[in-house]
């Protein structure tokens, strides 16, 4: 999203916020609550090219989300206590639930600090592929190439194409589009691409993949810990709707029994990798029921209904990240109102 789109949606919800709409609205907007979805929690770099770094949060900034969550006394709870409140009678009290995705090593060295600090509970979905040394990150391989390189040159649909990217910019416009376009790769198709390009610019995949995510013995103390939820996340992180059915079934079957092994407990609960409307269909949300998920979660944004009113197989989440930094805008958000975001226009 360019700056001009961002700043014209955050004073959309700070508007929305003075306008008092959001209080006024009542439990009907706000539903029984929401689930907030992070992807990584650590301090800030002092790096240009950071084409991610709306999708991360300071430790600073997830220490005055939670100390915000308890002064506006929402019930901080688990994922078996969502699917609880989902089914039942609203109570006076909404609830808000942490969740974590990607299973990276700064949940533990900077997040886990911070939330169990505050004693709260929280969620990780887990792709087992990456604790055991095997998950290939190459949306981080596709960073660092971009990063470094001021021309670099790959096959897309058999063809061998060349980009210049000296400026910032540039590397900003082709980070987006080989981005989408690898995301929209079959699993086997995705890793030739990005190791073919890792081969071609001297970067260490595996390397980059295994020191970027926690490994069993991490995930093992967090497990631990009675607060830490973990959730399956499939083996190897694949958008479920580049598979085949029988694919993506054993991506989701075999995701938690894996985890199930590990940990020797039952694994519960799942989330669509990647998330969104394009990441999976209808037919992956039966699979879920199916397979004896509790619930599985999106990252379509929405509030959880009480009384059966959200399907658990496709829960809505509000992904709270850098893109947004005001607090007043996060009550917003959690209030239920519904808020049609600005598109995101090219970056220039």
């Amino acid at each position: 999203m360019s700056s001009e789109n961002r700043l014209l949606t955050s004073l959309r919800l700070e508007l929305a916020y003075f306008t008092g709409r959001p209080w006024l609205s009542g439990r009907r907007a706000g539903g029984a609550g929401a689930v907030l979805r992070f992807e990584r929690v650590r301090p800030r770099r002092a790096v240009r090219f950071q084409p991610r770094r709306e999708y991360e949060i300071t430790p600073k900034f997830l220490d005055r989300t939670i100390r915000a969550l308890k002064r506006w006394n929402f019930d901080i709870v688990s994922m078996d206590e969502v699917c609880h409140r989902a089914v039942t009678s609203p109570t006076p009290r909404r609830f808000v639930c942490l969740t974590f995705d990607g299973g990276y090593k700064d949940l533990i060295a900077s997040a886990y600090p911070v939330l169990s600090r505050h004693d709260v509970p929280f969620t990780i979905y887990l792709p087992t592929a990456f604790p055991d040394r095997l998950g290939e990150a190459w949306w981080l391989a596709l960073e660092e190439i971009i990063a470094r390189e001021s021309r670099i040159s790959l096959v897309i649909d058999r063809k061998e194409l060349r980009f210049d990217i000296a400026t910032r910019s540039e590397k900003y416009q082709l980070y987006e589009f080989l981005w989408g376009w690898m995301r929209s790769l079959a699993p086997a198709d995705l890793s030739n691409a990005i190791n073919d390009l890792c081969r071609r610019y001297s970067v260490n995949l595996a390397a980059l993949s295994r020191e970027a995510t926690m490994d069993w013995g991490d995930l093992a103390k967090l497990a631990a810990d009675p607060n830490v939820t973990i959730g399956s996340a499939t083996v190897n992180y694949p958008a479920l709707s580049n598979l085949k059915d029988a694919e993506a079934e054993r991506e989701m079957t075999m995701g938690r029994a894996v985890a199930e092994a590990a940990f020797r407990r039952d694994v519960r609960h799942f989330a669509y990798p990647f998330g969104g409307r394009t990441a999976f269909a209808r037919k992956h949300v039966v699979m879920a029921e199916q397979a004896g998920f509790a619930s599985a979660a999106s990252a379509i944004p929405g509030i959880v209904q009480a009384e059966g009113g959200t399907n658990l197989h496709a829960l809505p989440r509000i992904a709270w990240d850098g893109r947004q930094h005001s607090l007043r805008i996060m009550r917003v958000m959690l209030s239920g109102i519904p808020f049609a975001p600005v598109k995101p226009a090219r970056r220039s």
